[in-house]
């Protein structure tokens, strides 16, 4: 053989070079070509024995071999078979041993999913699948699918924990996670966001029907055990006051007793728990669907291909959500409306979202306080960034709330009022006035206080006067409410006496009483109260109504110079009547003494003796007029121009009538006539009007001309005789002339 030949090379496995099933490669110079090599020695044995012998020279020597074998065999069998053995188990052991993992991941799933120890499960599946994922070893496909078993439990076990309600934001955003990396079929997070959705819906109406039932079970109280004190979940207010956007300084709740939960009226209170529960649950929602549009729900490691595919439900799942916020507050709305604001909600919906059965309207301070409670809800809600037009009818709500209180609040005002007739004392003040035109001002001022706060425009809210029917609608009511209160006077100037419960009159300490007529057990006549309130009347036409439409321009009240036009002339028609009422009272009593005055004894114009003074009906005439200046006087000194000029154009015009109606007058009768006329006139000159100057001049020019100085001499001494002597009567005629006569 040529000693060219390569080497030749032996690959095995060796049971004793390095970890088991270790590759090696023999190589040595024993297993050449070479004169020394076995390989050689072979081939020569094999050359020499066929030459010399029959047969191969080697045959005996296997056959020797053989039979050694065979005898080692049988004296080494046991031995060999328990090595055998030995060596099948240890290598069993050390399958076991390498493989542990696999084998023992069944059971530790299933104890640290016991543990709640998710996140180990989940380490040690994805370690399983990446190494026997795709294995065709029996034993392993079969352990392996025993933990893939375990695995779909678990993400069962998963999706009911992320479907229960209720639940935290952090513990759905969690099993999320996990059902994320467990490669969950479907859309677990969606999921969540729909059951979350019923379960908020669910409350609202189970919040509405147990403060119904509540209702029909106490309805003069408000039920401790749906009390809002007794909520353990953070209340409006406590998540308003966490929301550093909002900046708010203090609640409306402030400041409140400890009886106040009692008087809440069951509507209100539902509105308050209502929105307290929309807050404590829509903004965990919300933050749940921020979370799923940016992807911070799902693994960090999910596939690619997964993200893209959670990137094309968010896009489809847009407006479902939408839809779900949309119903949320189309309910929330809903449900306040059928509280609040019965009437506004349809036939087919009283049911679902009324069912109060409340005869009685709430007051708008009620009103105002649920307006707040909505309004926080508003701000709290716009605070998360929801969109405005999602929040649309919550805007909406308001502004009818708003309306609505403006209503009943006015409403209310006007019961109020009629109710001030009750509190009237009769007690007048130094300009003749009684607490009523302050108590009805006061009346009008607290009512627009309290609606201060609701007829202030929050940021995107509208007016509550942008509607042209509401512009009218408050504008009647405003002027029923002056024309409620000019009725109360109305009944007061005609309340029988029997019904006054006066015992004293307060009266300007500077004013004398001429006749003794006011002391301590002082009673009022018909007249005073006429007085009274004809001196109210004049006080609210000059300072009361002005002021309260400035009081109504203050607060933005529309149409305000229609409301003082109307108020103006219906005061005014009532101030007339009760004034004709009033001078109808005490100038026929003078005016009807008068004819029987002068005729008196048979008087006759044509045959009568010279005069010698003022005759009685005249001076009892006079003495009833001072006795109207006194009773005027003393209620009000500004009534007293008014009233006297009336009174004297009465006197005057029925004086001129009966010198027109005599036929003729003989010398000493036209002078007593002119006597006569001329003491009135001069006496009362200070209270002539137009009128009563043109029934004097007619009645002087009835009579005949003095024809002598003689004549006209006595009749002055006669006049001055009559003033002397009627001094101390005649002193309440002589007032400035300045003094301004309202006629």
């Amino acid at each position: 053989m040529s000693r060219s030949r390569q080497p030749p090379l032996v690959t095995g496995i060796s049971p004793n070079e390095g970890i088991p099933w270790t590759k090696v490669t023999i190589r040595g110079e024993n297993l050449g070509t070479g004169p020394t090599d076995l390989i050689a020695i072979h081939q020569k044995l094999e050359a020499d024995g066929t030459e010399k012998v029959e047969g191969s020279m080697t045959q005996k020597l296997e056959n020797v071999l053989n039979r050694a074998s065979n005898t080692a065999d049988t004296l080494f069998q046991e031995v060999l078979g328990r090595k055998d053995k030995a060596d099948s188990t240890r290598n069993a052991l050390n399958v076991l041993q390498r493989f542990k993992f696999l084998f023992n991941l069944p059971l530790n799933i299933e104890r640290n999913i016991q543990k709640g120890d998710y996140d180990v499960v989940i380490n040690d599946y994805e370690k399983a699948k990446s190494l026997f994922g795709k294995t065709e070893v029996q034993v392993f496909k079969k352990y392996y699918a025993e933990v893939e078993t375990r695995i779909e439990a678990l993400r069962e076990l998963l999706l009911d924990k992320l479907l229960e309600t209720p639940s935290t934001l952090h513990d759905q955003k969690r099993y999320i996670r996990y059902l994320s990396d467990l490669h969950a079929s479907g859309d677990p997070a969606w999921q969540c966001i729909g059951a979350q959705h019923k379960w908020i819906l669910q409350l609202m109406h189970s919040c509405k029907e147990g403060y119904v039932k509540d209702l029909k079970g106490n309805p003069g109280l408000h039920s401790p055990m749906l009390d809002l004190d007794n909520d353990t979940r953070p209340s409006v207010l406590g998540h308003l006051s966490q929301t550093a956007s909002l900046k708010r300084g203090s609640s409306f709740q402030s400041g409140r007793d400890d009886t106040w939960r009692y008087k809440t009226p069951h509507r209100v209170a539902f509105v308050e728990k209502l929105t307290k529960l929309v807050l404590s649950q829509l903004p965990n929602f919300w933050k749940l669907w921020i979370s799923y549009v940016n992807g911070s729900l799902f693994s960090e490691t999910a596939e690619k291909s997964g993200q893209i595919e959670r990137s094309k439900n968010v896009r489809q799942r847009q407006n479902d959500f939408k839809k779900m916020i949309q119903e949320v507050m189309h309910s929330l709305v809903k449900l306040t409306r059928g509280a609040l604001l019965p009437l506004s909600i349809r036939d087919g919906e009283a049911k679902q979202y009324g069912g109060w059965e409340v005869k009685c309207e709430l007051s708008g301070q009620w009103l105002a306080h649920a307006i707040q409670t909505v309004r926080l809800t508003h701000e709290s809600l716009t605070a998360l960034e929801i969109p405005n037009d999602l929040l649309q009818t919550i805007q909406d709500l308001i502004l009818d709330l708003r309306v609505r209180c403006v209503m009943a609040t006015l409403q209310h005002t006007a019961e109020e009022i009629k109710r001030l007739a009750e509190k009237e004392d009769w007690i007048v003040d130094n300009e003749g006035l009684t607490s009523l035109p302050c108590q009805f001002e006061q009346c009008i001022v607290c009512s627009l206080q309290s609606l201060k706060g609701v007829l202030e425009c929050k940021p995107g809210e509208a007016s509550v006067f942008q509607q042209p029917k509401t512009q009218e609608e408050v504008c009647q009511l405003s002027i029923n409410i002056m024309q409620v209160f000019i009725y109360c006077l109305e009944q007061l100037s005609t309340k029988p006496d029997a019904d006054i419960d006066t015992t004293h009159l307060s009266v300007d300490v500077s004013s004398p009483d001429l006749f003794g007529s006011i002391h301590e057990d002082f009673s009022l006549t018909s007249e005073q109260r006429l007085l009274i309130v004809l001196s109210n009347c004049c006080y609210l036409e000059r300072h009361t109504f002005l002021n309260i439409a400035e009081h109504f321009e203050k607060h933005n009240f529309q149409g305000i110079e229609k409301i003082t036009q109307v108020s103006m002339a219906s005061l005014k028609e009532l101030d007339q009547r009760l004034f004709e009422n009033y001078i109808e009272l005490k100038a026929d009593p003078i005016v009807g003494s008068l004819e029987p005055g002068i005729y008196a004894g048979y008087f006759d114009w044509k045959d009568c003796l010279p005069p010698t003074g003022v005759r009685n009906y005249l001076k009892e005439a006079l003495v009833n007029i001072i006795a109207v200046h006194a009773e005027v006087f003393t209620i009000s000194k500004e009534l007293v121009p008014r009233v006297l000029s009336k009174v004297i154009e009465a006197v005057s015009e029925e004086l001129s009538r009966l010198m027109q109606c005599v036929s003729s007058f003989s010398k000493n009768g036209a002078l007593q006539a002119r006597l006569e006329i001329c003491a009135l006139r001069d006496t009362v000159a200070v209270y002539l009007t137009p009128e009563s100057k043109s029934s004097f001049k007619q009645a002087l020019e009835a009579l005949p001309q003095l024809s002598s100085g003689a004549d006209k001499k006595l009749l002055e001494e006669l006049l001055n005789k009559f003033k002397s002597s009627m001094h101390l009567q005649l002193t309440c005629f002589q007032a400035a002339s300045s003094t301004m006569m309202k006629t």
